[in-house]
C-alpha cells in the first residue's frame, strides 16, 4: 500500500511538472512573439528615421550650398542685393 501511494505521489509530482513546463514553453514563446513584433515595429521606425536623416542631410547641403554662392557672389564677385529703387516691377499686359 505505501509502495503505491509513493508511485502515485511520483506520477502525479511528474504530471505537475510536466504542466508547469509546458506552461513555461508557452509563456517563453508567447513573449517571444510579442519581442519579435516589437523588433521588427523598432527596425521599421528606424527605416523611417533613416529616410528622415537623409532627407535632411539634403536639405542642409543644399541650404549650405546656397550661402556659399551668396557669400562668394558677395565676396569675390562684388554683388549685392538691389535696393528697392533698383528693382522694377513688370506686368505683362492684358489682352
Amino acid at each position: 500500500m505505501r509502495a503505491q501511494l509513493l508511485e502515485l505521489c511520483a506520477a502525479l509530482a511528474l504530471a505537475a511538472s510536466a504542466v508547469a513546463s509546458g506552461v513555461w514553453i508557452i509563456a517563453a514563446k508567447h513573449e517571444s512573439r510579442q519581442l519579435f513584433a516589437e523588433l521588427q515595429e523598432l527596425e521599421r521606425e528606424q527605416d523611417r528615421l533613416q529616410i528622415d536623416w537623409g532627407r535632411l542631410q539634403i536639405e542642409e547641403s543644399m541650404r549650405a550650398a546656397n550661402a556659399r554662392i551668396e557669400t562668394i557672389a558677395r565676396e569675390r564677385l562684388d554683388l549685392a542685393e538691389p535696393s528697392e529703387t533698383q528693382v522694377k516691377i513688370v506686368v505683362e499686359p492684358g489682352p
